[in-house]
């Protein structure tokens, strides 16, 4: 997608865009345009299993979070038995159904303070720090950066030796130096934060409320 300033438009318009992107996206639960700008949680799912129930888990204890999944996220969730209905009654959920990754223009409306990747799998980190924008969490952390919102990117692949979990069992991979190397280069991408860790995650994410004056839901049931 191409570079766009956020949207002044009156909410004739913003009801348009949200028209169409309900026709592109059937599936999906689309956020009105809020009446406090930029008041969400956009939180990317890609291809990565790693931490993923951590992840999750801090995913439900924010306020207004939104799901944003890849195509190889979805994939992942139903190998993980993690299924859309039950995410569904936390989140909304906004999936890669469309080629100009539609969902996109609600960071134009102002509906999105923070956007986080998490997990990121190697291959979204690469895409990442070399500017490519081919999925929806890919381009929603390029679009988001360019309108100076927060990126926060939890990197699968940033350890010479990663202990990881499968779908049924542990594995420890050892992260290739490209892979590395790239963890290094997305840190130096604008308005973007690398985390390594379901605790550094937290850290971050807590430090991201308290910029914003709130809170961590006291439940995520």
């Amino acid at each position: 997608m191409s570079a766009a300033t956020p949207s002044t438009a009156s909410s004739t318009s913003s009801t348009s865009r949200s028209r169409t992107l309900s026709a592109d996206t059937p599936d999906d639960d689309l956020p009105a345009v809020p009446a406090t700008p930029r008041s969400r949680f956009a939180w990317c799912i890609t291809g990565s299993g790693h931490y993923l129930d951590e992840s999750l888990a801090l995913a439900k204890r924010l306020p207004q979070v939104d799901l944003f999944l890849s195509a190889a996220g979805e994939e992942v969730l139903e190998i993980y038995k993690l299924p859309l209905d039950e995410l569904r009654q936390h989140f909304r959920v906004l999936r890669d159904k469309t080629r100009s990754a539609a969902p996109v223009g609600m960071l134009y409306d102002d509906v999105y303070h923070t956007v986080v990747v998490a997990p990121a799998t190697s291959n979204t980190v690469a895409k990442c720090a070399f500017g490519i924008s081919d999925s929806l969490p890919t381009n929603m952390f390029a679009q988001a950066g360019k309108l100076r919102i927060p990126g926060i990117v939890f990197a699968c692949d940033t350890e010479p030796v990663v202990v990881t979990k499968s779908p049924h069992d542990w594995v420890t991979l050892r992260p290739r130096r490209i892979e590395l190397e790239n963890v290094e280069r997305l840190r130096q991408i604008d308005y973007c934060h690398v985390v390594a860790s379901p605790a550094e995650l937290e850290a971050v994410l807590d430090a991201r409320l308290k910029e914003l004056n709130l809170a961590w839901n006291t439940s995520s049931s």
